[in-house]
């Protein structure tokens, strides 16, 4: 009669079944067109990928680690290797920072949301779209380049750019070729003298705003007046040659030096029609006209040159992932205990200190997961690199995942291409691990 008591164990024969009450047989039905899947797009192409990187280029023999090595002895790979390791270590931390600053911030200001917006948006925009807008943004010509013409701007209000870079003296001219580029008259000049000194080389369009129709000087007693001006009229046969006429026009600061014994003994700038007066104190002296006034206008830093190429593309690539960092960041924020917040500030602990010891730590699970994520990101990175670099400076901005394409595609090495994929196979492993480490850490908490 007690047969059926509650602690009667289940029919040997039935089933066992999930708590969603699907059965084991079921659930690997549905789990096998993935499987199949993921055998085919990815355990697949990892194990050809693996015997082909021990293969010669065409395939046909076994060429043992001869590919490995060729990764740290290859001039063009070791540089891919570089750079990714920068990448690997700047871009993700650089990101994270910025995405945690923008979070932080954010939450303090009435229109955080729309500036999360903004932020955020340029993870809707492709890398290759990302990639056109920032070789733009970096073209060299200030009048092309986004960059530059910022830099430029705030370079010439410090140290104002020559407008006169292409003048020099005519012929006959009482000017010389001095060093570094300079001008000086071919006779000392002295008091109660009018100077001329003519320039050609600018046309009449490209002079200064503020350039008055030349004007000759007056002698004056006791000083040195004198004209510096464009010594050109549209035309042929039109204008006097050394002389001032009225339809040539003055070089408004252009500077002058007196010089004797090779010293300064006076400087002026010429007023806007050219004209300048000096004292007594350069009599005998040589007029010089410094190679200030002639230097090359500032056109900004060359940002896809050999040098800046891989830190001007991580920029780019911070524009656009740092949005993805901020809302990660933001959501583990909003599930903060604000009541922690509270007790630190009760304690006496400043915004600074709370933020350092209080929110950071709380947030290091998301802070992880974001450079996890980013670092898995960067070491795959391709698209902006060959977008924004130039074929110049492409070998100096190399990627290990450019180099494999090109060696696959360009150079024909598959060999060497193969090897490459399973490196960057083993250099993802150790972070997916971390990450799985990490994650089992969480699901026991």
């Amino acid at each position: 009669m007690g047969g059926a008591g509650k602690g009667t164990a289940p029919p040997a024969n039935k089933k066992q079944k999930s708590v969603t009450g699907t059965s084991r047989t079921v659930a690997v039905l549905f789990l096998l067109p993935a499987l199949v899947l993921l055998g085919a797009l990815v355990v697949y192409p990892i194990g050809y990928s693996l015997v082909r990187s021990f293969l010669s280029d065409s395939g046909g023999g076994f060429a043992g680690f001869d590919n490995y090595k060729a990764l740290f002895t290859d001039d063009g790979i070791l540089t891919a290797i570089k750079n990714t390791a920068i990448w690997v270590v700047v871009a993700p931390a650089v990101a994270t920072a910025l995405g945690l600053l923008f979070a932080v911030l954010t939450e303090r200001v009435r229109w955080g949301t729309a500036f999360k917006l903004i932020v955020f948006m340029p993870m809707a925009i492709s890398m290759l779209a990302a990639g056109i807008i920032f070789r733009l943004v970096y073209e060299q010509d200030p009048e092309l380049g986004a960059a530059n013409a910022v830099w430029v701007g705030v370079h010439d209000t410090f140290a104002e750019s020559s407008a006169f870079p292409k003048a020099h003296p005519g012929q006959q001219s009482p000017l010389r070729p001095a060093d570094g580029g300079a001008f000086l008259t071919k006779d000392p000049v002295h008091t109660g003298q009018k100077v001329a000194l003519p320039l050609v080389g600018v046309a009449p369009e490209d002079m200064p705003d503020g350039a008055a129709h030349a004007k000759a000087a007056v002698a004056e007693p006791g000083r040195i007046t004198g004209t510096t001006w464009q010594d050109f009229t549209r035309g042929k046969g039109v204008g006097t040659r050394n002389a001032v006429d009225a339809s040539e026009f003055g070089y408004p600061g252009m500077t002058i030096e007196a010089v004797r014994n090779g010293k300064v003994v006076e400087s002026v700038k010429a007023a806007d029609d050219g004209t300048f007066t000096l004292s007594a104190k350069a009599d005998g002296a040589l007029l010089r006209l410094p190679a200030a006034n002639f230097r090359e206008p500032y056109n900004g830093l060359e940002w896809l040159g050999p040098t800046l190429a891989t830190p001007a593309i991580i920029g780019s690539y911070v524009w656009m992932w740092a949005g993805f960092a901020m809302v990660l960041i933001a959501a583990g924020l909003a599930g903060m205990p604000r009541e922690l917040l509270e007790a630190a500030r009760v304690d006496g602990a400043n915004e600074w200190q709370v933020f350092r010891r209080v929110t950071v730590p709380l947030l290091a699970p998301v802070l992880a997961v974001v450079l996890v994520t980013l670092m898995i990101n960067v070491l795959k990175i391709f698209d902006l690199v060959f977008i924004i670099a130039p074929g110049s400076s492409q070998d100096d901005a190399n990627v290990l995942a450019l180099q494999l394409y090109r060696s696959a595609f360009a150079d024909d090495r598959p060999g060497i291409a193969s090897a490459i994929s399973i490196l960057l196979l083993l250099l993802v492993v150790p972070v997916m691990l971390f990450n799985i480490r990490r994650l089992r850490r969480e699901v026991r908490r």
